[in-house]
């Protein structure tokens, strides 16, 4: 019998809770927004305190028999073809940690795309997992790491029998996707579970020209972010499960142990929203969103010294698989500027805040949110910035090395590294040395160097010369990274 999806039980419940007047002698203390600052009420709203209630003894019963939480997360694993579906107010963070603690144990290895979130290297250290590092399909001349091939994964499981699963992103932040039907039937036929980092895939299931997504590629478990390319609130998160590789208990039991107890019912309620408006509207909004995308590349691929990636940019033999136009990434080298520059000169100017800056473009993400009055001011500011590139100029260059130089070696497990002996050194000391901290340009928060690699002149230059352009690590101990943390020498 098909599902309801003009249910929400999430919002349903917090209505009912107003409706019957409830009254808690629990936390959270503000009891409602009465006992709430007054300023900070004036300028949250009421709404937000009045949606802030437990989740369990509020929400719901304080054993849970209402279900609330279970229908509103089976209502979301039906909406996108998932078996099991668990929320999470943790972000995706949290999700793929529990996601990998699932499916390998300590000193066990696993294979991962080396262009993967710090939240990855993470999971990594907490759980003293052995990272086998598959490389991604670089782009020399834009300097992007594309999602790895199927061929890649399988070499993985030729040289690396005992791993435990494979792990790859797709989309990447940038907008690129991999081949997950192919990449999953490699792991299939080893017998071992794929997890997909799709943190920025959420949109996906919900329209046919937009690139496969996860679950109906053949995915074991995939995790997406709600509040990325999606409609909830910051921190919300889902993670989807199929098959018979992982055991969904354990996989439940890895988020609880990692997870809070306390976890936000605005959260529940934003992903509750974000699933029923995309289950009832899903094709129609995200249609209008396509082709509001294309008409403003065309747009801004009009203006002298700017271009947007495309398609043909990114897809292609020794290249990614597929891609999401939404991230419209704009290449500002034409103006002679970085990403960095043009980046805070649309906040200071414009007061528009892009997603991501790196040595050569902004990225501006484009949601169903979006529509002519945003793309337009977003258009706008862009004509001025190409009007006042000149008195930008000159800015700091950043020496990008080339793809193989990025690689660093592995000398030791990314968890003995950051939890053993370190100590901080001069940066112009740190080359040779193992690191004990990760270095991750953010956005989009990809490490450079994660612990447990050895460093190079090569790369503390890029990362150097990054910094005195407008990159942000702000990972590091010392973020101006005039000093490294390193493992401490014998």
């Amino acid at each position: 019998m098909p599902l309801d999806h003009t249910q929400a039980p999430v919002l349903q419940a917090l209505a009912a809770y107003r409706d019957h007047h409830e009254l808690g002698f629990t936390p959270p203390g503000h009891k409602q927004a009465r006992g709430a600052d007054p300023e900070a009420r004036a300028v949250l709203g009421d709404a937000v305190y009045l949606g802030d209630v437990l989740a369990s003894g509020g929400l719901d019963d304080r054993r849970m028999r209402g279900q609330v939480l279970e229908r509103a997360e089976h209502l979301m694993a039906d909406a996108v073809h998932a078996e099991h579906t668990f929320f999470s107010t943790c972000g995706s963070s949290l999700s793929v940690k529990a996601a990998m603690l699932t499916v390998a144990a300590p000193h066990d290895s696993l294979l991962i795309s080396r262009d993967a979130h710090k939240s990855v290297v993470a999971g990594l250290i907490l759980a003293g997992i052995e990272p086998v590092w598959l490389e991604p399909r670089w782009d020399p001349e834009r300097h992007l790491a594309h999602p790895p091939s199927a061929t890649t994964v399988a070499k993985g499981f030729a040289d690396h029998p005992e791993a435990r699963g494979a792990l790859v992103t797709s989309p990447t932040p940038y907008g690129a996707t991999a081949d997950l039907s192919a990449i999953a039937a490699v792991c299939h036929r080893q017998g071992r579970p794929l997890i997909v980092d799709e943190a920025w895939g959420a949109h996906l299931p919900f329209h046919p020209d937009l690139p496969t997504w996860a679950m109906d590629a053949g995915a074991d478990v995939c995790v997406t972010s709600i509040h990325k390319m999606g409609s909830g609130l910051e921190q919300g998160s889902v993670f989807h499960l199929q098959g018979d590789l992982v055991d969904p208990a354990a996989l439940a039991s890895r988020a609880d142990l990692l997870g809070t107890t306390s976890p936000s019912v605005l959260l529940y309620a934003g992903i509750d929203a974000w699933r029923r408006q995309m289950a009832l509207h899903g094709r129609e909004l995200l249609g209008a969103a396509l082709e509001l995308a294309h008409t403003t590349r065309q747009s801004i691929d009009t203006l002298d010294g700017l271009r947007v990636d495309h398609r043909e940019d990114y897809c292609g033999p020794g290249r990614a698989d597929g891609f999401d136009p939404l991230p419209a990434v704009v290449d500002v080298t034409g103006l002679g500027l970085t990403g960095y520059r043009a980046a805070d000169w649309l906040r200071a100017r414009h007061h528009i805040d892009v997603h991501l800056a790196d040595h050569r473009c902004i990225s501006a993400q484009l949601t169903h949110a979006d529509d002519h009055d945003t793309t337009g001011r977003l258009l706008t500011a862009l004509r001025d910035l190409v009007h006042r590139a000149p008195a930008l100029r000159p800015v700091r260059r950043v020496r990008v090395p080339r793809p193989a130089e990025l690689r660093l070696v592995q000398e030791l497990l990314p968890r003995d590294a950051y939890f053993g002996p370190a100590e901080d050194v001069p940066a112009d000391q740190a080359a040779g040395r193992v690191v004990a901290e990760m270095l991750t340009p953010y956005p989009p928060g990809i490490p450079v160097a994660l612990s447990g690699e050895r460093l190079t002149d090569v790369v503390l230059t890029y990362l150097r010369t990054g910094i005195e352009a407008g990159m942000n690590v702000p990972d590091a101990a010392d973020p101006t990274l005039r000093t490294i943390r390193v493992v401490a020498e014998r």
